[in-house]
């Protein structure tokens, strides 16, 4: 991967997440060396339905800031979720101590949106359909609400995009941020998603396509590559990445000796006539895999590990198995999730995947705590990773990291 010095690579300066896993980098870091599982029930949902929201600790930050500024109480919790982990990720990246914090774009995006306001909205105009609405209504329940907010709350004024391609949105935010910076429209982007769906409504969706799962929450409800059963379980959280358009040159002179670097998102669709959008042969993966690698000019044998979607569905964990074989080959890279931690977070998953795939390459993370079929006695330094996300309707995109060596590029 030799660049000259003055090539420039899209480097992840930040990076900021609110989760099960926790609401501090310190915090995550612990559960993913612990493996520590974040699901409980909740008396409102049914005691029978596992599900996993943020950690204790990082509803303590949100209550925090809630207090130290009373107007985002009204609102919701998915645009709540997304400022906390968009001001880690900019204070990580050192951004907030310079006058051009301003000229931030941010692309933040979330697959159901407002779920818990526009459920609540809905209740009361169901009891009272006469009753004029509040005007907070229609504002609260934008999709724009969430890059629209964090903005306010760093004072920033650059590109503002808020989106939702279902459970992909995530990681076609990092696209959408990557041809911003290419472009040179943009010298830094925050990205991202964000996702608070543990409402009754969107439970019951997920149930009704009988895909949830029939664990309690104490008996780890989430189990990914399960071939027997369906165990998907919902869960909340966002995690947010701080992109800045860089240099060699420029990262040297910041004192660093290796950067994390955004080298592909590859996208994928596929047609397909079940409601999901999902072909046994995971069609939508093999596309966004395949293109990933090309963007990057790299062979599949040069992934090292590869964080899966795996969502817990035994459709769409074996389309994804089918993908990757045939893409990468039968000597697949290590395989990881997250998921059997702390269960999908629909539009914000390819965000915390994102944030394993950074742990993973940085060493932050031990790779023996894998989820793979294969075994393994020992392993070299993941150099490589790439992150697999798909959603209803088809659609799928691949993200690939690398760690970049600065010493190596002198």
């Amino acid at each position: 991967m030799d660049r000259g010095r003055d090539q420039e690579w899209i480097v992840i300066r930040g990076v900021g997440s609110v989760s099960g896993l926790g609401g501090t980098p310190e915090e995550v870091q612990a559960s993913y060396a612990s493996g520590k599982t974040a699901f409980t029930s909740l008396p409102s949902l049914g005691n029978d339905t596992p599900v996993s929201p943020i950690s204790p600790a990082a509803e303590h930050l949100l209550q925090s800031l809630l207090l130290e500024n009373t107007t985002y109480t009204s609102l919701d919790r998915t645009v709540q979720l997304a400022i906390l982990a968009a001001r880690q990720a900019v204070a990580q990246a050192g951004w907030q101590k310079e006058e051009s914090a301003a000229s931030i774009g941010i692309n933040i995006g979330s697959s159901r949106g407002a779920t818990g306001m526009f459920e609540q909205f809905h209740a009361d105009f169901l009891k009272e359909p006469g009753k004029r609405l509040s005007p907070s209504v229609s504002p609260s329940t934008t999709l724009g609400n969430v890059a629209s907010w964090v903005a306010h709350d760093l004072q920033a004024s650059g590109p503002l995009i808020s989106h939702s391609v279902t459970c992909s949105t995530a990681l076609q935010a990092f696209a959408n941020g990557v041809a911003w910076l290419k472009a040179g429209m943009a010298k830094r982007f925050l990205v991202g998603g964000t996702e608070a769906p543990l409402t009754p409504f969107t439970i019951a969706q997920m149930k009704s396509i009988g895909i949830y799962s029939k664990y309690k929450a104490e008996e780890k409800p989430c189990r990914p590559l399960n071939r027997d059963t369906n165990t998907f379980v919902l869960g909340e959280g966002a995690a947010v990445f701080a992109l800045e358009r860089m240099t060699l040159g420029e990262m040297q002179s910041l004192g660093l000796t290796e950067a994390v670097v955004l080298l592909a998102v590859g996208m994928g669709y596929e047609r397909s006539p079940s409601k999901t959008g999902l072909s046994a042969e995971g069609f939508h993966f093999q596309a966004a895999m395949r293109d990933a690698l090309k963007q990057a000019s790299l062979a599949p044998s040069a992934i090292d590990a590869l964080v899966l979607h795996a969502p817990g569905t035994k459709a769409g964990d074996s389309a994804e198995l089918q993908a990757v074989e045939s893409v990468l080959g039968p000597e697949a890279p290590l395989f990881f999730t997250n998921k059997n931690q702390i269960g999908h977070s629909l539009g914000a998953s390819g965000a915390l995947s994102a944030e394993l795939a950074m742990a993973l390459v940085s060493g932050k993370v031990s790779p023996l705590r894998q989820l793979s079929t294969m075994p393994f006695s020992s392993y070299t330094a993941i150099s490589f990773v790439m992150v697999n996300a798909a959603g209803f309707g088809g659609n799928a995109a691949s993200l690939l990291l690398h760690r970049l060596s600065l010493d190596q590029q002198s």
